[in-house]
């Protein structure tokens, strides 16, 4: 009989008290019981003396008085935010209430109970908690789960820049997924998971200003293989926030004025580079001679020459090594690669995108919605149409993280 973890449910919350009735409702309704919600309410202790700042402390003050009301769930605070609590100036942000939540966590639980990390606006439908414990049930060696995702729309000036990016986001994953690349999965802090055991096996996470998601899902990745289906689908909330440096609430504001730089449609043939460089280091552990597409980015990146034959002093049989590459070459090398080709690509975001589905889904993909992207603005096309392009786009990307199971 397998044995029933503990669930030990992550979240963070700064000025989040108009969301967090909703989010005990939610968890109040998870079909699968057994777990316990730890919160951290914070911010900067500074801020209490900040005049524009204040309103955000005070919202933290209803959040905790909300939370320690509940009395029909389990709930344990990690108060960050009364006075003289706070995070001082030099250590504090969402990076850091999610590792002080989760270093707490790890400090308690047994190892095989699981790290379920969540935010305060976003929907958990009742199977969510249910469908990590039957993953991770079915799959034991398997160190993390990047859960799937779905943006619902506000019907307000949101829709189109979320859409967009939710696009972006898409287009991105479903071609790392083509290249069948390791890396190929969507870092969300409000969807992800992972047993106790694997969050101390990789040192924690670690408290980065922004990102720590995607870097903490990068360290698992190093460690072992991490999954990206389960049978629940987790929906952030669209919304402005420049509380971090990138993500989605700085995404939109930078959308919001017409600025999507920092978010292009990278062409396909760009991530088919990154795949043949991958291909290769199998060859490398051969003959550390051999070239590769990505060799000169790297000469540029690491001021050397001498990229490969390093990694050939240190990993003496061909598995470690190729993981040892791919370690080299990881998620945020790629990125940094495809940013870097990319300014030499002509062609807009729309064109790209047009290109890349008649390449690959010309035989799927209904012949309006294509002679529709064909024409596709992102400014002026229609909020209907953008959405029906993200859900072929979610459905083709639901597909291939069902079938990644085959290769856990």
């Amino acid at each position: 009989m397998i044995s029933e973890p503990t669930i030990y449910v992550a979240l963070p919350v700064l000025n989040e008290s108009d969301n967090i009735v909703k989010l005990i409702d939610c968890l109040s309704l998870q079909s699968y019981s057994n777990f316990k919600l730890i919160v951290c309410v914070n911010q900067y202790d500074s801020w209490w003396g900040i005049l524009d700042k204040v309103a955000q402390c005070e919202d933290n003050v209803v959040s905790l008085k909300l939370l320690k009301s509940v009395k029909y769930i389990y709930i344990e605070i990690l108060d960050h935010s009364t006075k003289g609590l706070g995070w001082p100036d030099k250590k504090g942000g969402v990076g850091w209430a999610r590792k002080t939540i989760m270093d707490y966590i790890a400090s308690k639980a047994n190892k095989n109970d699981i790290i379920v990390s969540i935010d305060a606006d976003t929907y958990y439908p009742a199977d969510y908690l249910q469908s990590i414990v039957d993953f991770f049930n079915e799959n034991k060696d398997v160190c993390g789960l990047a859960v799937p995702y779905y943006h619902n729309l506000n019907n307000d000036d949101t829709d189109r820049l979320i859409l967009r990016y939710e696009i972006y986001m898409r287009y991105y994953l479903l071609n790392m997924m083509r290249i069948n690349n390791p890396y190929d999965y969507t870092a969300l802090g409000s969807a992800m998971a992972f047993p106790v055991w694997a969050y101390i096996k990789v040192g924690g996470l670690t408290p980065v200003a922004s990102g720590e998601d995607f870097y903490f899902l990068q360290k698992l990745v190093k460690h072992s293989k991490i999954g990206v289906w389960s049978n629940s689908v987790a929906y952030p909330s669209p919304r402005y926030s420049n509380r971090v440096l990138f993500g989605t609430g700085p995404a939109l504001i930078k959308g919001q004025s017409g600025d999507w730089s920092s978010y292009p449609h990278y062409h396909y043939s760009l991530f088919d580079k990154v795949g043949e460089t991958y291909n290769i280091f199998g060859e490398l552990f051969k003959n550390a001679e051999l070239t590769t597409p990505l060799d000169e980015f790297l000469k540029s990146q690491t001021n050397t020459n001498n990229i490969w034959s390093p990694l050939l002093s240190n990993y003496k049989d061909q598995k470690n090594f190729i993981l040892a590459c791919a370690n080299k070459v990881n998620g945020l090398r790629i990125l940094q690669y495809l940013r870097k080709q990319h300014e030499n690509v002509e062609l807009c975001d729309e064109d790209i995108i047009y290109n890349y589905l008649l390449t690959y889904y010309n035989d799927e993909i209904d012949d309006k919605l294509l002679n529709d992207v064909k024409n596709m603005n992102y400014q002026e096309s229609s909020i209907e149409m953008l959405n029906e392009l993200r859900d072929f786009l979610f459905h083709k990307e639901m597909e291939l993280r069902k079938m990644r199971l085959l290769n856990l």
